[in-house]
């Protein structure tokens, strides 16, 4: 491999050979031939509806619970857009996904980061700042191989997050476009799943179990906000793309989904033991907790490698990161995220050896 040939852990998608493209091909031919006229014309706004109906029956919901968006990244901006108003407070993850951050301070909204533990955030961080007066409209909540940080929210704690939310009045945003790639372990139950009282609203995506470029996110919760939030697609778009929810929709009911989610599991679990076993090779005093599934390795680095010097550096060596900062209010200076998505066995060790290099320049 080229020294020019970049190498990049920086982007959350999946590498072109793990994508079913013969089985989307075919689930195009069978979604215009199955049904032409839904295909091509406006559809609703709550997404294509046999699709939404297919996604309901998965979660166990009624149709009216469920809406379809352009991605999942829309599904949040919608709920964002509903539930928060500027001065609002909310409470995210510590570290957190960069653009619901940025999302949520483009509204206005006042940011509170919890602390991030091995097995997700910290409740009783969580219960203290409610004790002290906070009221957060919502709470963002990425329970699964949590981007950036990887770590997968524990059973205890999300009957303590129901707990808390039911006694303070706030939201659950359950943001969970991971939840079906694991590779190690047991599934756990979604807080959605487990919520009687109705104050979980969830989010998913086909972006990491069929492709990215469908682009086909969406929302279940209370049917009531669901409604509204229909109501706004409506003044926005008409409708999503009704092209490729009826595509994923064949993908899904022909069983492709399922054989697409065993491929991609597979090829990112050996790419994360790959990752893993490089980093502890090439960058010895690099800390991390292995993933139990998704896309992200999260790196503490030792104290004296400044990531903001490290990133031309290591883009100059032909390997491309996403700085730990990216993702907090303040803080991760010394903390990279590593995406093992998108790159291929091969490549993995030599990446890993162009950040160990990066990281002797930066260190002088």
């Amino acid at each position: 491999m080229t020294a020019e040939q970049l190498i990049s852990f920086a982007r959350g998608a999946p590498s072109l050979d793990i994508v079913d493209v013969e089985g989307l091909k075919a689930a195009a031919v069978r979604a215009f031939d199955a049904d032409p006229a839904g295909v091509t014309a406006y559809g609703t706004s709550v997404g294509y509806l046999p699709l939404r109906k297919w996604i309901a029956d998965k979660h166990g919901v009624a149709p009216e619970q469920v809406i379809v968006t352009n991605g999942s990244l829309q599904a949040d901006a919608f709920l964002f857009n509903h539930l928060v108003t500027s001065g609002d407070e909310v409470v995210v993850e510590k570290p957190t996904y960069d653009r619901t951050l940025l999302n949520l301070q483009n509204l206005g909204a006042k940011v509170h980061q919890v602390t991030i533990e091995p097995d997700g955030i910290d409740v009783d961080e969580l219960r203290r700042l409610l004790e002290s007066g906070v009221r957060p409209k919502l709470a963002h909540i990425i329970p699964n191989y949590q981007n950036p940080a990887g770590v997968t929210l524990s059973l205890a704690k999300r009957h303590a997050l129901l707990e808390l939310a039911a006694e303070y009045g706030f939201t659950i945003f359950e943001d969970d476009p991971y939840a079906d790639i694991r590779f190690r372990g047991e599934a756990l139950p979604s807080m959605l799943s487990l919520d009687t009282r109705g104050v979980v609203v969830h989010a998913c995506s086909f972006t990491k179990t069929v492709c990215p470029g469908v682009r086909v996110g969406y929302l279940v919760g209370p049917a009531e906000v669901i409604g509204a939030i229909a109501k706004k697609a409506t003044n926005l778009y008409i409708s999503p793309g009704m092209v490729s929810e009826a595509i994923v929709h064949q993908f899904c009911v022909s069983g492709d989904i399922q054989r697409s989610i065993a491929t991609v599991s597979a090829a990112l679990g050996e790419r994360a033991r790959v990752l893993a076993e490089s980093i502890r090779t090439h960058i010895p005093g690099a800390t991390f907790t292995e993933p139990d599934g998704g896309y992200f390795l999260w790196v503490d680095l030792p104290a004296d490698v400044d990531v903001d010097k490290l990133f031309p550096v290591a883009n100059a060596k032909g390997v491309a990161i996403v700085k730990g900062s990216d993702f907090l209010l303040d803080g991760g200076r010394n903390s990279v995220r590593l995406a093992f998505s998108a790159v291929t066995v091969d490549q993995i060790d030599e990446g890993v050896r162009r950040l160990a290099a990066a990281i002797a320049e930066v260190r002088g």
